[in-house]
């Protein structure tokens, strides 16, 4: 495994829930899905409806909401791709081992009767890369990057580069995360991981920029164990005696029991090379 593979890897993965173009984000009027005098029944319509309301469930995390919503819809439209994804999505977040099991199929299904429906291909990867199945993630990723005008393309793109590193393929991880920035200048995820690329490639120069954008566009947040380690590299790199030294104190203030702090008292201790 590559050693630049990020601690917590799945949990950096992107999972996709907005509901595709077209479909309504929220709905507030159920009985618009009625038969009225004006307009006969769509069921399509009505379906894509309650999946679009399961996936504002979701994200409020009204797990079972979601579920109520999206049964009715899969009733009504049971080979609605995107029914069939917000559905997986679901039974992936709720976390069982039986509802696992079930994710899958509802994935693999909305592939079948979608087989360009990059969202679905998307979050079977998260999903995928959950089980620890990367290689066959690796493809999922590579697939959805690869549609162009999927509106989310960039998060595809930086699961692809997360999942190139976990293979250890460097040269892939590169390609994958410069394609994501490319995508989406204010992406996080690929500009820090393309600092950390760079800084092993001893092009400290542009890792310490990178770095110093992701910085910016992190704004107030608090930066992880794994960040500061890297800016405390960048610095050791750089000579930048005195930037060291507040990382350091940051990491050890914020995580006097990380693995990054723990490695960075034994380089002290034993005067060992940098990594």
């Amino acid at each position: 495994m590559h050693h630049n593979v990020p601690v917590g890897m799945v949990s950096a993965l992107l999972l996709s829930i907005a509901v595709l173009t077209g479909c309504q984000s929220t709905v507030s009027e159920p009985g618009s899905m009625m038969k009225t005098a004006q307009s006969p029944p769509n069921p399509e319509a009505a379906a894509r409806a309650r999946t679009a309301m399961a996936a504002e469930y979701i994200k409020s995390g009204d797990l079972d909401a979601a579920q109520r919503s999206l049964a009715i819809a899969l009733k009504t439209e049971p080979r609605l791709p995107e029914a069939n994804n917000m559905m997986g999505v679901l039974l992936q977040q709720e976390g069982s081992e039986p509802n696992q099991i079930k994710a899958e199929e509802y994935f693999k299904k909305a592939i079948a009767l979608k087989d360009d429906f990059a969202q679905a291909r998307n979050n079977y990867g998260v999903f995928l890369s959950s089980r620890k199945r990367y290689a066959e993630a690796y493809t999922q990723f590579e697939l959805a990057g690869s549609q162009l005008g999927y509106t989310e393309r960039y998060a595809a793109l930086e699961n692809l580069g997360l999942t190139a590193e976990v293979l250890g393929k460097p040269a892939e991880a590169q390609q994958a995360f410069t394609q994501a920035l490319q995508a989406n200048r204010n992406s996080l995820v690929a500009r820090f991981e393309l600092a950390q690329i760079f800084l092993g490639q001893n092009r400290v120069q542009a890792a310490r920029s990178l770095y110093d954008e992701y910085l910016q566009l992190l704004g107030g947040q608090q930066q992880s164990a794994r960040s500061l380690w890297l800016g405390m590299r960048i610095a050791h790199q750089t000579q930048d005696i005195g930037r060291l030294q507040s990382l350091a104190e940051r990491l050890q203030l914020s995580y006097p029991n990380s693995a990054e702090y723990q490695h960075y008292n034994e380089l002290l201790k034993t005067g060992a090379a940098w990594d």
